[in-house]
């Protein structure tokens, strides 16, 4: 339903242009970031505060959050001819 907003906003979908990604490809980049991401905040919290019930839950809450920025963050950045050939 967003990106179909999106998409009417824009006059365009990932479907006509040469250059664009499919959804599903952000989604699975937002996936694997998110859990090197995740495994670097779980450590360094761990490692801060020295209980990992503590780095597991910050670690939880921050998977969650950034994966949805980041797929948010990519359709945005997808809809900029910035730097396409």
């Amino acid at each position: 339903m967003i990106l179909e907003l999106i998409e009417k906003r824009n006059n365009t979908n990932y479907k006509t242009e040469a250059h664009s990604e499919k959804p599903i490809r952000s989604i699975i980049k937002s996936i694997s970031w998110r859990i090197v991401g995740t495994i670097d905040t779980i450590i360094i919290t761990w490692l801060i505060t020295g209980k990992i019930t503590t780095a597991l839950s910050i670690g939880t809450i921050e998977l969650v959050t950034k994966m949805i920025l980041y797929f948010f963050h990519e359709r945005i950045w997808n809809n900029i001819k910035w730097g396409k050939k």
